[in-house]
């Protein structure tokens, strides 16, 4: 497993509340106002329909300054800043295409939101995230 994949699996296994606040901040900053969620309901809110499942992806490849800086992080320790933003990145734009097929089916939710990842290519990896868009009332 390469660092990237390595990167991708530590946000998505090891800290999925943190994953979850992150992009919620991404994407609320980008003014994006849909309700995502990782559970299977809305709390204080009825679900009125099922319109199906929604999806997101976006494939991205390290380059060579983030290369160099990860070998030297990968000697000294610490974080590998350059995969973390660019993971972020990522998720970001993986989230905003979700949210977007969400909205063109009339969707004002996405329920059961779940992430996940593939090594496509060497040194690129794609990031997938999938929900059922739901409208709530």
């Amino acid at each position: 497993m390469d660092a990237c994949q390595s990167l991708t699996a530590y946000f998505l296994i090891a800290q999925p509340s943190y994953l979850m606040q992150h992009i919620h901040h991404i994407i609320h900053n980008k003014g994006i106002h849909m309700l995502i969620s990782n559970l299977e309901v809305v709390p204080g809110k009825t679900i009125t329909r099922h319109l199906g499942l929604v999806q997101g992806s976006t494939v991205r490849a390290k380059n060579v300054g983030r290369d160099i800086m990860a070998g030297l992080k990968n000697i000294t320790g610490g974080e590998l800043k350059g995969y973390t933003e660019l993971l972020e990145e990522s998720r970001a734009e993986a989230m905003a295409r979700m949210k977007a097929q969400a909205e063109s089916i009339g969707a004002n939710a996405v329920i059961n939101v779940r992430f996940s990842t593939s090594s496509v290519a060497q040194g690129a990896s794609e990031i997938f995230i999938y929900g059922t868009a739901v409208v709530v009332e």
